[in-house]
């Protein structure tokens, strides 16, 4: 069932907090902006951080249906905005050719109707369809050529595409866009005109604390506050891939999966793996480094209880 757009940056805050997502203020009011103004969200920073989950929470909160276009080298249009049904326009022609039927116009206009036309993701989005327009995520929109980050003004500015052989098909109800860069380049300044923009930092550890207790209500309190200061300290360091809100809940469940009740270091070496990705930053962490980091938080932790 689909609901109304939130009224105010505290309904943006709630919409979010029933679909368990734990929004800080500046996060929801540039939602609420693009929500109420029509106007695409552009979300950067680090992979992890939860602005893929932003897109997914407004559809499941809002009862939206979920367009997503996940991007990668090389997409170009047949695979992101629309391609003909070939296959089926030869059987047309053959059974054209059959029945004698043999108009070249006539032919054109017939196998270039929209009943061979395969939709793929933005041209989905301009559907709204019986559950009000979609929420159309653009997922690492960074990973796209230059060429294709041109092709989406079109459809940014006035919500349209146009299809030489049919014309232009426009949006009677403008979707809710969502894109997402984790700035492997930068995009280009025409397009983010076009879009309010938020940069997602990571959490700080009150907000991050926060996100466990919502997202693993049975965490013990002790361990999840142990594990949020473990991560903290981590991003400190010089990593290759500091490890974002998802390794935090991905390493909390395998703590949990294994019973753990208190971090030590060779609870720490063998669970590394979920936390960090790269065997440098794995040996950077391990051992002698993560004994001093839990040696600080315990000293902090202590020091707090007096």
């Amino acid at each position: 069932m689909t609901k109304a757009l939130p009224r105010s940056i505290d309904e943006t805050v709630n919409l979010l907090r029933q679909a368990d997502y734990v929004p800080d203020r500046p996060l929801s009011t540039a939602t609420f902006l693009s929500l109420s103004l029509g106007r695409p969200l552009f979300l950067e920073g680090e992979a992890g951080v939860g602005k893929t989950e932003i897109a997914k929470v407004l559809a499941t909160s809002l009862g939206r249906r979920l367009v997503r276009l996940q991007c990668y080298e090389g997409l170009d249009i047949a695979s992101a905005v629309y391609e003909w049904n070939y296959q089926r326009q030869m059987m047309e022609i053959r059974l054209a050719e059959a029945a004698g039927d043999t108009s070249r116009e006539g032919l054109a206009q017939d196998i270039f109707d929209e009943r061979f036309l395969i939709r793929r993701p933005l041209l989905q989005a301009l559907d709204a369809g019986e559950g009000g327009a979609p929420v159309l995520l653009i997922d690492e929109l960074d990973r796209t050529d230059e060429p294709f980050e041109a092709y989406l003004l079109e459809v940014l500015s006035d919500f349209q595409i146009t299809i030489p052989e049919i014309g232009t098909i426009r949006a009677e109800e403008p979707p809710i866009v969502i894109i997402t860069s984790n700035r492997t380049r930068e995009i280009h300044d025409a397009l983010k005109r076009r879009c309010f923009y938020h940069w997602v930092d990571y959490p700080d550890v009150e907000r991050e604390l926060e996100i466990i207790r919502v997202r693993l209500p049975d965490v013990e309190e002790k361990l999840a506050r142990m594990i949020v200061e473990f991560i903290h300290e981590v991003r400190r360091r010089d990593l290759f891939k500091l490890p974002g809100v998802a390794e935090t809940l991905d390493w909390t469940r395998a703590l949990t999966t294994l019973d753990v009740l208190e971090i030590t270091p060779d609870v720490v070496s063998d669970t590394l793996g979920t936390l960090l990705k790269y065997q440098d930053d794995i040996a950077r962490i391990q051992g002698s480094e993560a004994a001093k980091i839990l040696g600080e938080i315990n000293m902090r932790m202590e020091a707090g209880q007096r």
